[in-house]
This record gives C-alpha cells, sequence and structure tokens, in this order.
C-alpha cells in the first residue's frame, strides 16, 4: 500500500516499501532482498532487527516514554552519559539531542556561550573546511562546505570563513609526503585565525575523518595535533564533528582517539543509536561546562525531545551489545577485510583513483584519469548512476558528487554494520565491481 500523501525525497517516483529487515538485509513489499553495505548514511552500525536493541526500546516506552528535560532526568539518559564519558577520556559532560545536524547546532552555541561566560564576548566567528558537511539545519548548514546542500539557501546562511580541508589525494603535491602535507594543510588555519584576528575567532569545526561530503577522507600525517596546537595558542575552542565517522564506525569508540587528540566539543549521532532511536549528543570537556556551571548556570539552548528516555535506552543498549561482544576489535579486523578486498579488486582499475578510509568507513574515488587524477564530466552524474545500478543489484550504497569542490568528483562510500561477516564483505564487494563495470564508460 502506498500513500498519495507523504511528502518522499524525490518528487519523481515513490521510493518501494520496506517492510522488515534482518541483519545486513532490508527486503521489501515486492519480497526483494539488499544488502545494506552503507547504513542508510552509516546509521544501522548493528544491522536491522537486532531482538536485544529492540527489547531495550520497547522495555523503555512500557516504562517511561517521554519526560521533559525543564522538569526530569532518566536512568537512560544518567547511564548512557556515564558510558559515553567513560570511553571518552578528557570529554565529561554530554548534552542529548534528537539528531546529529541537532549536535552540531549545540556545539555552535555551547562554544559561543563558552566565550562569553568568560567575558570575552568579541569572538563571533566560527571557521569551519570546504567539503565538509555539518547537517542541513540552517546553522550547521552554513558551517558545512557543501556547496551544492548551501546553494539554494544561502540568503539565509551566516557567513562562515572557509579553509581548504585536510584532503592528501586531491592537495598534496606531487612527491610531498603525508607529514608534510598535513603541516602545511594545518597552517591555513594559524593562517586564517590570524587574518580575522585571533580575538573574533570562537571555534574550529571539522569532522576527523571526512564523510559524506568529499568520501571516508582521513587527516594526513600530524595535522589533527597541529590543528589542536593552533586552537590552544589563540585560544580558539576546537569542535571534532563525529556524527558520521564516531560511536565505534572507525574501530574505537571516537575516531579523534586514534590521532591522540582531545577535541573542547564533540559531536556524535547516526551509529549511536544505530538507527533504532534518533539519538545525537554534544561532548565537551570540564573546562567548557564548568565556564558555564560557574557562570549563568545554563546552557541558553534546548529543544523538546533533549535527552528522550527511548533514544538514550536504545543508545545504551548499542553499547552494551558493542562491548560484550567486542565489536569494536571486529571492526578493526572487518576494516581491513574490506580494504583489502578493495584493493584487490580496484587497485589497478583504470577509473579507480582512491582506495581510502579507516574502520569500517571507506570509500572509493572515480576519475575519468588516474594518471592526472581528473574526474568524469559533472554532467555524467555517475555516483547516482551507480546507486540506481547498485539497488537493482540489491546493494545499498552511499554515493556523492561534487567530491572535489563541491561540483567535480565522484565517489561510493561504504559503511556496512560492526558484525559483518568476510563473505557479505566478499558479497559486497563483488555486487560494487559488477556496478562499476556497468556504469563506467568502456
Amino acid at each position: 500500500m502506498t500513500s498519495a500523501h507523504v511528502f518522499h525525497r524525490f518528487t519523481s517516483a515513490r521510493p518501494p516499501i520496506a517492510t522488515h529487515g534482518e541483519g545486513i538485509y532490508l527486503f521489501d513489499a515486492e519480497g526483494r532482498r539488499y544488502v545494506d553495505a552503507c547504513g542508510g548514511a552509516a546509521v544501522s552500525c548493528l544491522g536491522h532487527a537486532h531482538p536485544e536493541i529492540a527489547a531495550a526500546v520497547a522495555e523503555q516506552v512500557a516504562k517511561l516514554e517521554y519526560v521533559h528535560t525543564g522538569f526530569f532526568t532518566s536512568e537512560a539518559a544518567e547511564e548512557l552519559a556515564d558510558t559515553m564519558a567513560e570511553m571518552s577520556p578528557g570529554l565529561e559532560r554530554v548534552w542529548f539531542t534528537g539528531s546529529g545536524s541537532e549536535a552540531i547546532e549545540a556545539a555552535l552555541k555551547l562554544a559561543r556561550q563558552y566565550h562569553l561566560e568568560r567575558g570575552d564576548i568579541g569572538r563571533s566567528r566560527v571557521i569551519t573546511r570546504r567539503q565538509s558537511y555539518h547537517g542541513n539545519t540552517l546553522g550547521a548548514l552554513a558551517a558545512g562546505g557543501s556547496v551544492w546542500r548551501r546553494a539554494p539557501y544561502e540568503p539565509l546562511l551566516i557567513e562562515v570563513p572557509e579553509i581548504d580541508t585536510c584532503f592528501e589525494y586531491r592537495f598534496a603535491e606531487p612527491g610531498e609526503t603525508a607529514e608534510a602535507y598535513g603541516r602545511r594543510a594545518a597552517q591555513a588555519l594559524d593562517d586564517e585565525i590570524v587574518r580575522l584576528g585571533p580575538d573574533t575567532v570562537i571555534a574550529f569545526l571539522a569532522e576527523t575523518i571526512v564523510g559524506a561530503t568529499a568520501g571516508a577522507v582521513p587527516p594526513a600525517g600530524d595535522y589533527l595535533r597541529q590543528v589542536r596546537e593552533t586552537c590552544d595558542r589563540h585560544g580558539v575552542l576546537l569542535i571534532l564533528d563525529e556524527v558520521m565517522c564516531g560511536s565505534g564506525r572507525t574501530g574505537t569508540f571516537l575516531a579523534c582517539e586514534q590521532y591522540g587528540v582531545v577535541p573542547d566539543i564533540l559531536t556524535l549521532g547516526k551509529g549511536l543509536g544505530a538507527g533504532y532511536q534518533p539519538i545525537g549528543a554534544v561532548m565537551c570537556t570540564s573546562e567548557v561546562y564548568d565556564a558555564v556551571a560557574s557562570g549563568s548556570g545554563a546552557l541558553k539552548h534546548g529543544q523538546t525531545y533533549n535527552a528522550h528516555p527511548v533514544g538514550c535506552a536504545a543508545g545504551l543498549a548499542v553499547q552494551r551489545v558493542i562491548r560484550r561482544d567486542r565489536l569494536l576489535k571486529r571492526v578493526c579486523e572487518a576494516g581491513e577485510q574490506l580494504s583489502n578486498l578493495l584493493e584487490a579488486r580496484f587497485a589497478n582499475h583504470p577509473n579507480v583513483g582512491d582506495i581510502r578510509g579507516v574502520g569500517l568507513l571507506r570509500a572509493i574515488e572515480l576519475v575519468k584519469d588516474r594518471a592526472t587524477k581528473a574526474p568524469f564530466d559533472p554532467a555524467l552524474a555517475l555516483h547516482q548512476r551507480a546507486k540506481e545500478d547498485a539497488f537493482e543489484r540489491g546493494l545499498l550504497i552511499y554515493p556523492g558528487g561534487g567530491t572535489i569542490d563541491g561540483r567535480s568528483g565522484d565517489h561510493i562510500l561504504l559503511a556496512p554494520p560492526y558484525h559483518v561477516t568476510d563473505g557479505e564483505l566478499e558479497l559486497i564487494v563483488d555486487l560494487l565491481a559488477k556496478t562499476l563495470d556497468s556504469i563506467l564508460p568502456s
């Protein structure tokens, strides 16, 4: 049964009705099976229909479905916050939201209020990076560098200064080492802070690993450490967006753990609730929290569904399963296996320029010419054709266009569940290879 009243994402056609899921598979009303190799948008980190998560959600709904945080807290929120802080050395406080976009909005407000509480009222700018994505609400969209997402709404967006993202494959000079490029990319932040005036800058906002907009791009060399040092030197807060790459997706609870960096503020979402409930979070250091606690005593922000008990119960159940089943170890092992399979199949492919990522956040970038890294004509919309062809084969992938500058470039992102089997990884790569054979010019 389909409705004539749902405002679907694309108005030209109604998508199939998904009826149920099982592990890495989704099924539609026609009985077709799909291999969910991307978790929607890197959300379904424990696959579909996990009985323990479903039971935890049902139990919480039966016990306490909702309270407003202006009146109450809940056991689920308190316990999930304790669990997250325990897994995030240096980040002591957690503010729960309903989504990643909401988490970014709250993080930006918290960063501004931190400086206000300290009497530093002249700081009003947040520096971000081109080819970034931080969400689709207006504040988050303004802070993102996704050209095509921003374009229709530019008149509504505040001006946010941007620097180049750290993208070694695209922006390193020939022969430049990862370490040298990382230093050069990090220097751009220092230069921009000085240009704007250090006493005008609130924070630097960046994805630890660039997700949807450029396709699983990790930082090069000591980029993140140098960015951390630059922020400290100028009194600027460091906000890391781990909505996509956090919550275990890269093999550690926080991706920044792998780079030896603790931000002042960090955002989470997507895999935090594994899709079983909408939930996001802002984590911050004691210093940031104490500035508010010893000042006005309240974050000047709030939304109806902050710290929703059912969302927190889902997030807590997800973390319990990940811990019990040692799934972060599995993410590392499966991520290496996926990388090896992609290399074996595509390392010499004439139209695959780069294979990259960390853990189970992996991507391939499509190019017209491997030697020059020249992209395909954007008019071909290869990323969209790849999605459509893969879908017909029963494979769900997360493609992106405008990989290089918001207009040119195509990539395909993969983000399978943490307990993906070796056989399922082989199936994903086999189906992906058939899709590339089908859509790429011969």
